[in-house]
């Protein structure tokens, strides 16, 4: 999806829930939103008050599971045996399904950029920035060709982390989420550090040339890293105040009694089920608890006869039992929401960008450097 403003006008190329909220947020500010957007989005529909579309056709469909496909992999990996060989091999397969997910998207940019007409539609309007999601790189080249500004709304690029390619990373300190350690790593974990960061070495350059990058996270969960100036954060960006619960969930909460807790379990927006071995262990676990239990799946129902998930089971019963899991979630909740200016506020940038142009003081030449 790509989105583009004016009123400052803008574009937005990207594919998550995460640009309907920013969407929402510029629109209600009164700027002008063009979004392209594939006919396969799930979050942007292709009439909406809030911008004006343009659907491009895609090779996407809604019924790939390319996202459970994904995650199978990496649990694949994780469960695996530790050898050299099969890591390596894992390793290729996930790359392997990148390449497609970069294919469709390069298709989709192409289509963009031989489609003279819509060009011309773009440049008339007199764009003044692309927002997007730099995950699928498609939306960062179209913004190079428009010669438009760009702002990426992002976490994870291909590569891995986005620090990674924006700012210096001592691996001495900063570990690779992939590589399981903390900050505080000794010299065979450091080493593992830097041999994990040996598969994410190449950059794009017109992604880590991007003028401002929103980045959403926070340092209440981060270990604590170098940044840059045209770094910004915003963490918990896409959460709204609580609504009431409708009646059924509600009478399923209060029917909790003196267990007093609900364990509420979700695997996010993209993915809809896990390997049924895994499942069933999650859900014996689950079984063997007095705690009510609200979890989104989507599948064949589970079966919860045999308890065998012994680990899994220890570990809930630890947090649930120990107050010092909750007394520490809601301290860090407590900072979380403890600043006066909402992560939403920092759509400042974007209209900053707007007005500006290039922000080329905010930039640092770091990325340049070849080591």
């Amino acid at each position: 999806l790509v989105e583009f403003f004016s009123q400052y006008v803008g574009l937005f190329l990207a594919f998550s829930v995460f640009t309907l909220i920013l969407i929402e947020e510029l629109h209600y500010s009164g700027h002008s939103i063009t979004v392209i957007r594939p006919k396969s989005s799930w979050y942007i529909t292709e009439k909406s008050p809030l911008y004006n579309s343009i659907t491009t056709a895609d090779e996407i469909s809604r019924s790939d599971h390319f996202f459970e496909v994904y995650l199978w992999k990496v649990i694949e990996i994780e469960r695996s045996d530790t050898s050299g060989l099969s890591f390596l091999k894992l390793q290729f397969d996930l790359f392997s399904m990148l390449s497609k997910a970069h294919y469709i998207t390069c298709k989709m940019v192409s289509a963009i950029l031989e489609d003279k007409m819509l060009l011309k539609r773009l440049q008339d309007e007199q764009l003044d920035l692309v927002l997007t999601d730099p995950a699928l790189v498609g939306s960062v080249f179209l913004a190079h060709y428009l010669k438009l500004s760009l702002v990426v709304n992002v976490q994870w690029i291909t590569s891995g982390e986005g620090h990674f390619a924006i700012a210096p990373s001592p691996l001495s300190y900063v570990p690779l989420l992939d590589s399981g350690h903390r900050d505080k790593m000794s010299f065979p974990q450091r080493v593992k550090n830097v041999l994990f960061q040996s598969f994410t070495f190449f950059q794009g350059r017109f992604v880590v040339a991007a003028d401002i990058w929103l980045m959403r996270t926070d340092f209440v969960f981060k270990f604590l890293r170098p940044t840059m100036p045209n770094v910004v954060y915003m963490g918990g960006f896409q959460c709204k105040l609580s609504k009431p619960l409708p009646a059924n969930l509600e009478a399923f909460v209060q029917s909790s009694r003196d267990h007093g807790f609900i364990i509420i379990m979700s695997l996010g927006t993209l993915v809809k089920s896990i390997p049924a071995d895994m499942a069933n262990n999650i859900a014996a676990a689950f079984a063997s608890l007095p705690q009510k239990v609200i979890w989104r799946h989507l599948g064949d129902r589970l079966s919860t006869m045999e308890f065998n998930s012994h680990t899994f089971g220890q570990a809930l019963r630890e947090l649930l039992r120990n107050a010092s899991y909750r007394t520490n979630m809601q301290r860090l909740s407590s900072l979380q929401r403890d600043p006066s200016v909402r992560p939403l506020d920092s759509f400042f940038w974007i209209e900053y960008v707007m007005r500006n142009k290039e922000v080329t003081h905010q930039r640092s030449e770091f990325f340049k450097m070849p080591w």
